[in-house]
């Protein structure tokens, strides 16, 4: 897990050519620290989980829609305008047309478990996650080491909008997990070391620029944060535990 100096070097200068400071003002590398981690054999899902996904979950067990009011977002602080979420606020109950194969949205971590749960699943850990899209040889993308704006949903080729699942094959991991670039970030099980209340979140978006995208980069966000650029896909462990 993790990263080398030589690739957070890199995921710099990627950032840097396009005009973004953020990444190297605020070190947002500089918690990816390189290490060896022995993992069970697990299960995880292909894709995110779509709109259409969650939507049968509601329907089953009532669970709250995805929305997110105004004032919410505003007092999240976030740079996105709250026209943004609009896009993807359920109304009357349903996902925004056009939108059932897109990865679901504005879902908290609370609301990731609950559907996991339901499915007799659970969250991959951030080792998981990272395991599931970059392999076992360290490469920094799903596909390799050299950034391919095609191979992935980012700011750099767009649409600039979530885009339905598995519509970049070309971006698959080594285990043909796809979208783990990209598309939207996804929740992890794994707890933020140093900030309390808030959880890993990996993958990037398609608000992001090359290095945000990498597989070994992290973040964190608070459990309750309702985000357009926030999904999840679930995990579940290879031979159920008694």
């Amino acid at each position: 897990m993790g990263s080398t100096q030589e690739e957070r070097a890199l995921a710099y200068a990627l950032d840097l050519a396009r005009g973004s400071t953020a990444a190297r003002d605020y070190a947002w590398f500089e918690n990816e620290t390189r290490r060896r981690v022995h993992l069970a054999a697990f299960r995880i899902d292909r894709t995110p989980v779509t709109q259409a996904d969650y939507a049968r979950f509601v329907a089953a067990t009532g669970h709250p829609v995805p929305t997110v009011r105004a004032a919410e977002w505003q007092g999240y602080g976030l740079v996105h305008p709250y026209a943004t979420a609009l896009r993807f606020v359920w109304r009357d109950g349903r996902p925004p047309p056009g939108r059932a194969d897109h990865p679901v949205v504005l879902v908290t971590h609370a609301d990731a478990v609950a559907y996991c749960r339901w499915r007799g699943a659970r969250l991959p850990t951030e080792a998981e996650w990272e395991k599931a899209a970059r392999g076992t040889d360290g490469r920094y993308w799903p596909w390799g080491n050299r950034f391919d704006p095609v191979r992935l949903n980012s700011r750099d080729a767009g649409p600039f909008e979530t885009e339905p699942v598995g519509s970049r094959p070309a971006g698959a991991s080594p285990w043909g997990v796809l979208d783990m670039a990209g598309q939207v970030f996804e929740w992890t099980a794994t707890p933020c070391p140093d900030r309390d209340g808030a959880w890993i979140v990996k993958g990037g978006s398609w608000d992001d620029f090359p290095g945000v995208t990498r597989g070994a980069a992290r973040h964190c966000r608070p459990a309750g944060l309702k985000h357009v650029l926030i999904g999840f896909r679930c995990a579940a462990d290879a031979t159920p535990r008694p």
